[in-house]
């Protein structure tokens, strides 16, 4: 399943927090190779709209105008394409090697391959050839040098300008957005509107580096059920999951994308609301040719990962990550309605049949650990 990705970042490797940025962000605008030409156009069609005469479609142009940003992102979301981004807080690398500039290009490097190959085998991206990609440019060389050439055929690197690119111009606003979002320096009331907006269009939000909390609001009286050490858990496992995923296979890389739509979701909101099912296959289904089925999704994504021991909260309004007993409870109460009922059925059938045969014949000596489950 090839991909078209267009790639811009905002910030620098600046660790001066008066005057420079807090963070560092890279976003790649994720797009079908048939849908280029068409996209090219209403990019064009929407540069046109908002004034920007024969100049490029950029973030900074539209600065502190929260007004014209969000008319610009509302017409942007009706596109048909998909947002990845990594966004690293300065301010948390501790590490004095990431004040070099290679040490610190060279970490993130690897941090962005990781999540672009495990996640897209086929991909083409395109950075801009002008202005201060320096990250970007880097990570083209990082990739050529670095990787063997048959893990990483099925990727192309080029440069494109910028002026002649609406693509990259779109995913230029779309990294100075996130920059508004998450930047100390260009933080305002505005910004969690603006991440409603762009959240139907983001299929990850890498955040770096993670952090195993939720002080948000642990300490903000929002939720009287907020348990500390479920939702530690319960993100420490996700996390460690993702950090050694591989996106092999569908199945693997639509259970990546499900639990980073959770982390997405969890960054979001300060509690965290269940997002129903039909919000994750919209995301899912960015990332597929075919359209996720309801049964497979339930046992091969969610299932699995329970199976490997992903602590998730299920209801009728559909999956969270857990941060409290009652959250795991509703997931136990949904097994328990099916669960309980189930044993009974099989306890009665095999009695009956134990019965008939004065106990010659046992429906359950082929299934020991059920049989051990219904003796005791």
């Amino acid at each position: 399943m090839k991909k078209v990705a267009y790639a811009d970042e905002f910030g620098t490797n600046s660790f001066k927090f008066d005057t420079q940025s807090t963070h560092f962000i890279i976003a790649t605008v994720i797009v079908k190779p048939e849908n280029i030409t068409i996209l090219e156009e209403r990019v064009n069609d929407i540069r046109k709209k908002h004034k920007f005469q024969t100049g490029e479609l950029k973030s900074n142009k539209v600065g502190s105008d929260f007004k014209r940003r969000i008319k610009i992102l509302n017409d942007i979301v009706k596109l048909d394409f998909s947002i990845y981004a990594v966004v690293v807080d300065k301010r948390d690398l501790e590490v004095k090697g990431f004040h070099y500039k290679k040490s610190f290009y060279k970490y993130l490097n690897n941090l962005l391959y990781k999540e672009l190959f495990r996640t897209f085998p086929e991909l083409e991206l395109y950075v801009d050839e002008h202005g201060s990609n320096d990250y970007m440019l880097e990570f083209k060389k990082y990739v050529t040098k670095n990787h063997e050439k048959h893990l990483f055929s099925g990727i192309e690197f080029d440069i494109k300008d910028s002026k002649s690119s609406n693509l990259i111009q779109l995913a230029d606003f779309v990294a100075g957005t996130l920059g508004h979002i998450y930047d100390t320096h260009k933080k305002s009331d505005n910004s969690s509107g603006f991440l409603n907006i762009l959240q139907p269009k983001i299929s990850s939000i890498r955040m770096f580096p993670q952090k195993y909390n939720f002080e948000n609001y642990d300490f903000s009286g929002i939720d009287d059920n907020f348990d500390p050490v479920i939702a530690e858990l319960s993100l420490r496992r996700i996390n460690d999951f993702l950090n050694t995923a591989k996106g092999t296979e569908q199945k693997d890389i639509d259970q990546i994308n499900f639990l980073k739509l959770l982390l997405i979701y969890q960054e979001a909101y300060h509690k965290p609301r269940y997002i129903k099912t039909n919000e994750i296959f919209n995301h899912l289904n960015q990332m597929r040719d075919t359209s996720i089925k309801e049964e497979y999704f339930r046992a091969k994504v969610i299932g699995n990962l329970r199976d490997m021991g992903i602590l998730i909260s299920s209801s009728n309004k559909g999956y969270k990550i857990p941060t409290s007993k009652k959250d795991l409870e509703s997931f136990i109460r949904h097994g328990n309605k099916i669960v309980i009922p189930m044993l009974s059925r099989i306890k009665n059938a095999r009695n009956a049949i134990k019965l008939a045969t004065s106990n010659d014949l046992d429906l359950l000596d082929s299934f020991p650990e059920l049989k051990k489950i219904l003796d005791n």
